[in-house]
């Protein structure tokens, strides 16, 4: 059973939703024995900060926000040998859907209190001489785009922000060239969007890969190949319920390490988890890579 916690709350979460859900759950702790001490994300060092002393504390680390807030605790997480809980308080919170952890607070305390440990696989993303961790998945292209968009329909109902962005990103898009090159084998694509995924979902719950595992030291890539624009938009509801990789244009990869750059008529957007990883190189530069960190990350789940 674990009895002391150090909550990592990110305020804007959710449409600002993510400290009220702290509170039944820290309750539900709190009533149970357990130290619980909740601090306000106050910057991407503090953040690191925060996380070293609390491990060294012995403390579990609880994410609460969504899947960005997760990646970013994540990496220092597992660096550091601490083990990290979830309280699911963001926007699309695919991660914990993929890990299957209640959306009901108090049996979210439940599995914290429980204390069931996971070792999960880690996304490693570099490029340029810079990298970060990546809990569920990276994507370049027109899935990246999307996300971009989400941040202007605040003004639309949670659930319908990422397929009304998706939508939007798919009327609007041109195909790039991509090289793929997944343990040395080398595909080229004119295709959409290139997913590299550790998770089976993203955008709010969309199966992109949908035989991916957390735990089999393995990325599922999915190549989405170019169409007509009305193709893809009449196609997008298969992704729902992973449908979408038996169409002709849907290549699925496996491997452990991939090398990923494009050329297209403007520079091609890469996203993970919910968040800007810049563009990918073009085909003349060095790649991008990103490789799978087997059983880097304990997770109570």
């Amino acid at each position: 059973m674990s009895t002391s916690f150090s909550f990592l709350v990110n305020p804007a979460s959710g449409g600002g939703a993510a400290p009220g859900a702290v509170v039944p759950v820290a309750r539900r702790l709190r009533d149970a024995g357990a130290t619980v001490e909740v601090t306000y994300s106050p910057g991407p060092q503090a953040i690191h900060d925060l996380v070293a002393a609390a491990v060294g504390r012995g403390d579990v680390v609880v994410s609460v926000g969504g899947d960005g807030m997760l990646s970013s605790l994540a990496g220092e997480v597992a660096r550091l040998g601490g083990t990290l809980g979830i309280v699911p308080a963001g926007r699309g919170n695919d991660f914990a859907r993929m890990l299957g952890l209640p959306d009901d607070p108090l049996a979210q305390a439940d599995v914290l209190l429980a204390g069931s440990t996971r070792r999960v696989d880690l996304v490693s993303w570099s490029v340029a001489g810079c990298s970060r961790v990546v809990a569920g998945s990276v994507y370049a292209g027109v899935d990246a785009r999307a996300a971009e968009l989400v941040d202007r329909l605040r003004g639309l109902p949670g659930p319908v922000q990422y397929p009304c962005a998706a939508v939007r990103a798919l009327a609007a898009y041109r195909p790039a060239r991509y090289r793929v090159v997944v343990d040395g084998v080398v595909g080229e694509y004119d295709a959409a969007t290139v997913v590299v995924a550790n998770s089976r979902y993203y955008g709010q719950g969309m199966a992109i890969a949908p035989a991916a595992r957390l735990e089999d030291g393995l990325l599922d890539v999915v190549v989405v190949g170019a169409a007509s624009k009305r193709a893809l938009i009449r196609s997008f509801p298969k992704v729902y319920d992973g449908r979408h990789v038996a169409l002709p244009e849907v290549t699925v990869l496996t491997g452990a390490r991939v090398e990923l750059s494009a050329d297209a008529r403007v520079p091609v957007p890469v996203g993970g988890d919910g968040e800007p990883l810049g563009v990918l190189p073009p085909l003349s530069a060095p790649p991008a890579e990103v490789a799978v960190v087997p059983g880097a990350l304990t997770v109570l789940a």
